[in-house]
């Protein structure tokens, strides 16, 4: 099992680099950085709101934002206090062996631990919590809410802050959130009517 494990994050460090690294170049340095900011998306969770309550009754747009709030909310304490703080995997920014290789593209690398990424987390518990219920509008809805929490877990392992199995298992943990939240939220939601 050890054997296995020591494997699995060599070949985990080796694409940490060949992303980081190989995949360098001016437009991706310009873009990812900006990409994992929360005040870039701030008008897309604007709309959002105003999409929430402009197409669901009061009630149910309440609800909603509430198990939004939750169910992010728990993703992000998961993999911030249960799961980072037992692990204490160091960032690869942070990592003895490995920082002199990293190309940070950050003004700072972060003193937290690694695994799991709270930004995948979060951001894919939003993303399939509200792909399940907006995707009523489209069949590209889903694609699209799946499509910005990849970029910006992407962008994570870009930047130079997460190894990609961080952001993987941080992704997982966060859809199995936003998948159990949605459905429990849309249950409740529609008992309330």
């Amino acid at each position: 099992m050890m054997e296995f494990l020591e494997q699995l994050i060599g070949w985990d460090r080796s694409l940490f680099l060949g992303i980081n690294r190989g995949m360098s170049n001016p437009v991706l340095d310009g873009v990812l950085p900006f990409v994992r900011e929360r005040a870039l998306w701030i008008p897309l969770y604007l709309y959002l709101l105003y999409l929430a309550f402009s197409q669901f009754h009061r009630k149910t747009a309440v609800m909603l934002v509430l198990g939004l709030a939750l169910f992010a909310g728990a993703a992000d304490f998961t993999s911030s206090t249960l799961i980072k703080k037992n692990v204490q995997r160091l960032r690869p920014c942070n990592e003895p062996t490995l920082k002199e290789q990293v190309i940070l593209r950050l003004d700072h690398c972060g003193s937290g631990y690694s695994f799991t990424s709270s930004h995948a987390s979060n951001h894919f518990a939003v993303a399939v919590y509200l792909g399940g219920w907006f995707g009523f509008l489209g069949r590209w809805v889903r694609p699209a809410f799946l499509f910005w929490a990849f970029s910006i877990a992407f962008s994570q392992v870009y930047v130079g802050v997460h190894y990609p199995l961080d952001v993987l298992f941080g992704g997982l943990l966060g859809a199995l959130f936003g998948w159990f939240g949605q459905k429990v939220s849309r249950t409740f939601a529609s008992t309330n009517k």
